[in-house]
């Protein structure tokens, strides 16, 4: 890793829990939606094989395909409780969006103690750092826990869509902050726990692709293109000094 001038962390699942936070907001959303239109029940696995990593739409638009659930795009703007037989795969994603920042506001945030740990090291060591979310709530999450001053660059969503760039899996949010940071892909490592994520890190030619098993599965990140996959990411702080040391 002594080539590693800068750390693009994916946010829910990696510096802090809020996938959590998101795996209750999509359960809150689909279990009463499929349960109504009388396809297969909603389930945890659901979330790591659809949506997981996706934008918001991108989301709902795999997990209604795999239903064979097909609706019209509709717009932004759509109303998250549209009448029956009008729903629109932006008015269901506008719905979860409400779920979220109610399941947010009941349960709260807090960084995973170990990843912040990770953070100071790579920061220490003189690293760059920068958040990749397909969320469009990333800032309001990072301030929720109490994060937000430590990353000057930050590509969610919301950036995402106002730059036009596709989300992951495709490469191009974590390519736009290594653009960012000043650093060339070759110069980065990309931080993921989520499938989509991975393959977008394995895609954009990164130095390194670390794969944070928050549930996906060790063998499953590996697959799909994580050069190294631990449980907590402090589990990096001895390589990263002695890769440095190692290089001094």
């Amino acid at each position: 890793m002594a080539a590693v001038r800068g750390w693009l962390f994916d946010l829910d699942g990696v510096l802090t829990p809020t996938a959590t936070v998101h795996m209750h907001a999509w359960a809150r959303l689909f279990t009463p939606y499929l349960e109504q239109h009388g396809a297969a029940p909603y389930t945890d696995a659901d979330y790591f094989a659809y949506i997981d990593g996706k934008p918001r739409y991108d989301g709902v638009r795999s997990l209604l395909e795999s239903r064979d659930i097909h609706l019209p795009e509709g717009e932004v703007t759509d109303a998250p409780n549209q009448p029956s037989g009008d729903e629109t795969v932006r008015g269901l994603g506008n719905r979860k969006n409400a779920a979220f920042n109610e399941t947010l506001a009941e349960e709260g945030v807090a960084a995973y103690p170990a990843s912040v740990a990770f953070l100071d090291a790579v920061q220490q060591h003189g690293c760059l750092v920068a958040v990749v979310s397909s969320s469009k709530n990333a800032p309001s999450v990072l301030a929720a826990a109490g994060l937000a001053d430590r990353f000057e660059v930050v590509v969610d969503g919301a950036v995402a869509a106002r730059e036009g760039l596709p989300g992951k899996p495709a490469p191009d949010t974590f390519l736009r902050a290594a653009e960012q940071l000043g650093l060339e892909p070759g110069e980065c490592a990309v931080v993921e726990d989520a499938e989509s994520g991975v393959r977008a890190g394995a895609a954009g030619g990164f130095a390194h692709v670390v794969g944070v098993d928050r549930g996906v599965g060790r063998g499953t990140l590996e697959r799909l293109g994580a050069d190294i996959v631990v449980d907590e990411l402090d589990e990096l702080i001895p390589l990263l000094t002695t890769t440095r040391e190692s290089t001094a």
